[in-house]
């Protein structure tokens, strides 16, 4: 019993611990690796929650399972009911938190198309009237094809090179469906509260992604930093919608996505002290799933050795 308490109580605490980790680890590798790591970490992480939870949680109902009295178990360890009731208790706290977050994130999408209904469409943009700068990467809802929206204060503040790189970055927000990894960590998020600080990690490293897909486009870094810095100088937040899920050109820390893009495009780490950083990194966010699986086995073991101990050795 001690040692299955163990193990959840790992599962549980190390968000706390890998969630940084995981961040330390981004840092170090290009965008796209980045993003995808920082996503599948928190996916991780909050799975091993889950798990250890209902673990816990359904210990009495396992022994019933195994055909122990229910009094006998409580008669050897009285704390069950408690921790499962406590698990219980959690579980529900995160299903609430859970639909609370989906419901924030389907109506955000909800007004942010209600505000684009006088737009124009010409292809796969949206030009909506207005004369805040703004643009940001709509992606699909309720049978409407993902737009880039833009308004016309942002293609009058733009040149023509400016314009390619802002809808360039835009396209590939949705090309890369950038918001459903946002979506996935806001989820996370609402798991574990630790998980949260993964968010605005993801936010800056889905901007590079988008702004290197569009110094790509354009071919060329300076003009592209050029764009960024001019489209998140005249940006604001006029329509009162945009934030991390709806990823826009002028979100997160735009010196550091235009000092990236004037240096050389990234490939990731090179050497060996830099490898052995990454390795140390990623076995300290995947453990989180390795604890996940190992309580499901540690579980199974820890009712056959409860009936073990209480009914004794089953006949063979």
């Amino acid at each position: 019993m001690t040692l299955f308490l163990v193990v959840v109580a790992l599962t549980v605490v190390l968000p706390w611990g890998a969630a940084p980790a995981a961040r330390r680890l981004a840092g170090l590798l290009p965008p796209r690796e980045a993003s995808l790591t920082l996503a599948g970490a928190a996916v991780l992480l909050a799975g091993g929650t889950v798990a250890a939870l209902t673990g816990l949680f359904h210990v009495p109902f396992l022994a019933e399972l195994e055909h122990l009295r229910f009094a006998r178990v409580t008669a050897d360890w009285p704390a069950v009911v408690p921790v499962s009731g406590a698990a219980g208790v959690l579980l529900a706290v995160q299903a609430v938190r859970l639909v609370l977050a989906a419901r924030r994130q389907r109506a955000l999408l909800s007004r942010a198309w209600a505000l684009t209904g006088g737009g124009t469409a010409e292809g796969d943009v949206l030009v909506v009237p207005g004369e805040e700068a703004e643009a940001f990467a709509l992606p699909r809802f309720r049978g409407r094809a993902a737009r880039v929206v833009v308004s016309e204060g942002m293609l009058r503040a733009l040149g023509p090179s400016e314009r390619t790189v802002l809808f360039a970055h835009e396209r590939a927000h949705l090309r890369g469906r950038h918001h459903v990894l946002s979506a996935v960590v806001d989820l996370a998020s609402a798991v574990h509260p630790a998980l949260a600080r993964l968010g605005p990690a993801l936010e800056f490293h889905l901007e590079r992604w988008a702004d290197e897909a569009a110094a790509t486009a354009v071919g060329d870094r300076r003009v592209a930093a050029t764009a960024i810095a001019r489209a998140a100088l005249v940006g604001s937040a006029g329509t009162g919608v945009r934030d991390s899920r709806l990823l826009s050109v002028s979100t997160g820390p735009v010196p550091r996505r235009v000092q990236a893009l004037l240096e050389p495009e990234p490939v990731g780490p090179r050497g060996r002290g830099p490898r052995a950083v990454v390795s140390g990194l990623v076995a300290a966010v995947v453990v989180s799933a390795l604890l996940a699986l190992g309580l499901a086995y540690g579980l199974h073991e820890f009712v056959e050795h409860a009936a073990r101990r209480i009914v004794g050795p089953r006949p063979i």
